[in-house]
């Protein structure tokens, strides 16, 4: 739209009402001007006929009727002011309604102005509001970014610590495996030598002993039977497993056999510690002791 600052469309406005308001004065003034009444002249001329025949008595002619003149008719009163004191009042509420509607239009302006404020300092709110908004979802992404790095790297000396106490364990699960093959072979050696000496045999010769007094041998036993037996043992000489590796007896003889180990728990303990078997591999049979 627009605006009229210097006021130019309501002036001209105006200014044609003048002028079409002193034109209708002018037409009205003529309208009201007296016109001055003509009577009309009436002349006649009479014509008779006469015959030829017989002359006709003369008729005298009629006098003409006198014309009678009327009135002028009165002259219509000056209404002059009257229509300037309208055309004014018309003037003045023409006037008045150009100055309402211009102040209308400058209070329409003025609300649209308002309006179209408040729409932009809404719409820069809004845009604050949003830019706000972004930076907050960029500082929570940043953060989030953050915290997930400090994840990751906490995960990884984790992962690596880890990794490091693996390679501690196996490194001291190595030094202890071959500590202990080491003591096992250690003590490996002792057995054999051990076992290799009287003392050994004494052992073996003891626990033989005590198993040939508890067996008792069926009759279907012969002179040359012989029994190797796997005995498994706790520490103290108690029997918790017999187990019949070959025998050249019946069913009879290996039952017997069994029974006795049985009986003859527990077993003699060595005199020397390092002499204990927890499997031993007892030779047993009828003719020599073994």
């Amino acid at each position: 739209m627009i605006r009229d600052r210097h006021n130019i469309i309501p002036a001209t406005m105006a200014l044609l009402l003048h002028v079409v308001i002193l034109g209708s004065m002018i037409v009205a003034f003529d309208y009201a001007r007296p016109t001055p009444f003509t009577p009309l002249a009436v002349k006649a001329t009479l014509v008779q006929a006469v015959p030829e025949a017989s002359p006709q008595p003369v008729v005298a002619e009629p006098e003409p009727e006198p014309v009678v003149e009327e009135p002028e008719p009165e002259p219509e009163p000056d209404n002059s002011e009257e229509l300037r004191r309208q055309a004014e009042e018309e003037k003045r509420r023409q006037d008045a309604l150009i100055e309402q509607k211009r102040l209308e239009e400058l209070e329409r302006q003025e609300r649209e102005e308002r309006e179209r404020k408040e729409r932009e300092e809404a719409e820069r709110k809004k845009q604050e509001e949003e830019q706000r908004k972004r930076e907050e979802a960029e500082r929570r992404e940043r953060e989030e970014e953050e915290k997930e790095k400090k994840r990751l790297e906490a995960e990884r000396k984790r992962q690596e610590d880890i990794q490091r106490q693996r390679e501690e364990n196996e490194r001291l699960r190595r030094e202890l495996e071959a500590e202990q093959r080491a003591a096992e072979l250690e003590a490996e050696e002792r057995r054999f030598a051990a076992r290799s000496s009287a003392e050994m045999a004494a052992y073996q010769f003891a626990i033989a002993q005590k198993i040939r007094r508890s067996w008792a041998v069926p009759a279907s036993a012969g002179p040359e039977t012989r029994c190797s037996v796997r005995v498994t043992q706790l520490p103290g000489g108690e029997v918790v497993g017999v187990n019949i590796i070959s025998c050249n007896g019946d069913a009879a003889v290996q039952r017997s056999v069994e029974a006795a180990i049985r009986r003859a728990s527990p077993l003699p303990e060595p005199s020397n510690p390092e002499l204990f078997d927890r499997n031993l591999t007892l030779n047993l049979t009828l003719d020599r002791e073994d």
